[in-house]
């Protein structure tokens, strides 16, 4: 393995969730409904990916539980679910991924990861997986009280860390995350696999076209 070889491409940026890390609140909520129809109901309709997306950006789990409680009171019991087991909904690493993330390391690329994540609940992660240790610097949106797309998001990692944005490349499986990268500056690809990545490497130039072992696409 030689080092980073792209003229001009020296850091990768990394989303985290369905990405490095599998989080799925179904994970949960499958042990909590008899009928998989009214589960995604719940989820789309009650903790939506609008109220997440909240927490995401600062909004305390207290308030954003209690209104929820407060619109919904039928369902307290699944509402308050979603904090008091959310380490669950936590499963693990995406191996394929974490390999590649690994090759980048050894190669010498400048690794970032910028995230939407909630301020109280990303320690758990952070104790959970040794391999956020590996990062240069990692943006919290719920730190931050900005989340993705944001464009705020996106030039707070690149002022704060002295990121060229012309320089680096942005990694997320959500399609306006990545288009707000390229708005900043950066290059960008939306995640599917972590074997398409490593070609999205291959072709920049970051990684070598022949790893001792190719990562599995199952995530």
């Amino acid at each position: 393995m030689h080092g980073v070889s792209n003229d001009h491409l020296s850091a990768v940026v990394f989303d985290l969730g369905a990405v490095l890390i599998d989080w799925d609140p179904r994970y949960v909520y499958r042990d909590l409904f008899p009928d998989e129809v009214e589960m995604e109901a719940f989820l789309a309709d009650v903790t939506s990916t609008t109220w997440n997306h909240q927490l995401d950006a600062g909004r305390s789990w207290a308030d954003a539980v209690a209104e929820l409680v407060a619109t919904h009171p039928g369902h307290r019991d699944l509402i308050e679910a979603y904090w008091t087991r959310w380490s669950d909904m936590l499963r693990g690493e995406i191996p394929g991924t974490v390999a590649v993330l690994q090759e980048l390391r050894d190669a010498g690329a400048r690794l970032f990861a910028l995230t939407n994540w909630s301020a109280e609940t990303f320690p758990i992660a952070r104790e959970r997986f040794d391999f956020l240790g590996w990062f240069e610097g990692i943006v919290v949106s719920g730190e931050e009280g900005l989340a993705k797309p944001d464009p705020g998001i996106y030039r707070i990692l690149l002022e704060r860390y002295a990121i060229d944005p012309v320089a680096a490349l942005f990694v997320d499986d959500r399609q306006e995350n990545v288009a707000a990268a390229l708005a900043a500056g950066m290059d960008g690809v939306v995640f599917t696999s972590p074997g398409t990545l490593r070609d999205d490497l291959v072709a920049r130039g970051l990684l070598d076209a022949a790893p001792a072992a190719r990562p599995t696409d199952a995530s």
